[in-house]
């Protein structure tokens, strides 16, 4: 049974954590991943934007707004798990993801490891790169202050890195809210957190290997993983759209929502539109095929229609990349009274497909497996 709402509580990899659940039960389902140190509710504008037509899930990693902690050391690693986790109990088989910052270190551990879960990915100011030397020693240094003087001064220093400059003046509601995030943040989820992401491993070796859409979504003025670590990202997974959001630096998504939400709406609904367009197009050729007794042309159209099937299949299944290219092929079947246009239609586009296949497997040999 599906619970709709927010702050729903569930029990993942033996803890509770908190999740919001909204949009119709039957649409494409999409994930987002909020980022450190933060909480769901970093994405309420996102979640209000799509659940007209897609079922949307944003959750609270573990020690982070209303989800538990565990007794466990945090890693990416454990995070990614609780993700997976977390689909297996709201019996979600495959999504989109969408991650921001440490919720795109997540998202990229999870396509990784459990790439057959996942139909798209959307990377929002992250990057691919492990913390360098530097980077890690300022984290423990946060550590070490947390314990000694409590979490409001590193608060205070975090916001300083995380907004465009002239959104402390223009957004001093939305800097506050994240503040709040920050301080209802224990020390302990806060340093186990830091340390985890001075240990996460480098994921930039791995984004060849990504065979889903995906859009990568940068604030301009981000100064934590700034465009030019998106840049590297989008050379780097073939295929890819890069988005850079004006007016805006570490938190995109808040700093100019409209933008955001543009750039993403537009993406994810170009991912259910395909799906869409398949389903039809596999409905009309049946259709036409049952609609009178089965002649030798039918019997073409029948076979030329198994072709498409699995080709097509092989497309999503294996080289979903390609994807993208399948809107260019028809979407309706003529009439049942031309069977010759039919023929000649369902033809051209078994070729086209069978071109575009072989075409993609002699440029790039080393995708096959």
């Amino acid at each position: 049974m599906r619970y709709l709402g927010t702050n729903i509580e569930m029990t993942v990899n033996k803890l509770s954590v908190s999740y919001t659940d909204e949009g119709p039960d039957e649409a494409p389902v999409i994930i987002l991943i909020h980022g450190f140190p933060f909480n769901k509710s970093m994405w309420n504008k996102q979640v209000e934007m799509l659940i007209e037509n897609f079922r949307v899930i944003a959750y609270d990693i573990r020690g982070f707004g209303n989800s538990g902690a565990g007794l466990v050391d945090f890693s990416i690693e454990l995070f990614a798990d609780d993700l997976i986790g977390l689909m297996d109990a709201l019996k979600i088989e495959k999504a989109m993801l969408c991650g921001l910052s440490m919720g795109g270190y997540i998202a990229l551990n999870a396509i990784e490891n459990f790439p057959k879960r996942f139909n798209a990915l959307v990377l929002c100011d992250t990057t691919c790169m492990a913390d360098t030397p530097e980077g890690i020693q300022k984290r423990m240094l946060a550590v070490d202050n947390i314990t000694k003087y409590g979490i409001e001064p590193y608060a205070n220093e975090t916001i300083k890195n995380l907004f465009a400059p002239e959104s402390f003046v223009t957004s001093k509601e939305k800097i506050a809210a994240i503040k709040e995030m920050i301080m209802k943040t224990s020390a302990q989820s806060l340093s186990g957190t830091l340390i985890a992401l001075s240990k996460r491993k480098e994921t930039c070796t791995k984004l060849a290997e990504i065979m889903v859409p995906v859009l990568i979504v940068v604030g301009k003025e981000d100064k934590i993983t700034p465009p030019e670590a998106a840049l590297l990202m989008q050379k780097k997974i073939k295929g890819s759209i890069l988005s850079i959001i004006e007016h805006a630096g570490h938190l995109s998504n808040i700093e100019n929502s409209f933008d955001f939400n543009n750039q993403l709406l537009k993406f994810v609904s170009s991912i259910h539109q395909q799906s869409d367009q398949h389903t039809k197009r596999d409905r009309l050729v049946t259709e036409v095929l049952n609609s009178r007794k089965i002649t030798n042309d039918e019997k073409m159209l029948l076979d030329l229609n198994s072709k498409i099937l699995k080709i097509t299949m092989t497309i999503k299944d294996d080289y979903p990349e390609l994807s993208k290219y399948l809107d260019e092929m028809p979407v309706t079947i003529p009439s049942e009274k031309d069977p010759e246009v039919t023929l000649n239609l369902l033809k051209g586009y078994y070729e086209s497909l069978h071109s575009l296949l072989n075409k993609y497997k002699t440029e790039y040999p080393k995708i096959e497996e």
